[in-house]
């Protein structure tokens, strides 16, 4: 491994680090935990799931997500539905309080992240992000 590619994850995970914590202190998380938020967000982008699907996918224990979902549900924020094709089965979703704190943080983030980039940078240096951006996203491919 080349001292370039080691010195360009260092750069690009701190650079991330910062950029991630920076776009959580704009939106208003309205006492939310960053589990919380995080399962709101995959109920937003994912749809409906269930409790043991959304563990997996968050990676905790299902008595982990069951606290966060009770937390959750008692804000108003998810609901419970029979699964219509496996009645034994509850899908979590997001109730119409849950879609919109979402969207109010998704749009909080992207107006500061866009006004940021308005005053901080050229139309040349943007268009390099964009480019850098979409080298970037290959590192999420499979």
């Amino acid at each position: 491994m080349s001292a370039e590619a080691v010195r360009a994850a260092h750069e690009l995970r701190v650079v991330f680090s910062r950029l991630r914590r920076r776009l959580r202190e704009v939106a208003d998380r309205d006492g939310l935990t960053a589990s919380q938020t995080s399962v709101l967000s995959r109920l937003a982008t994912a749809g409906p799931a269930s409790a043991s699907d959304l563990a997996a996918a968050e990676r905790v224990r299902p008595q982990s997500m069951a606290a966060i979902l009770a937390a959750l549900t008692e804000q108003g924020l998810v609901g419970k539905a029979p699964d219509p094709t496996d009645g034994r089965r509850q899908l979590v979703s997001l109730t119409t309080a849950g879609w919109s704190l979402v969207r109010g943080d998704r749009r909080a983030r992207e107006e500061w992240l866009a006004r940021a980039l308005a005053e901080r940078y050229t139309d040349a240096e943007r268009g390099t992000i964009i480019e850098a951006l979409a080298l970037l996203d290959r590192l999420t491919e499979s």
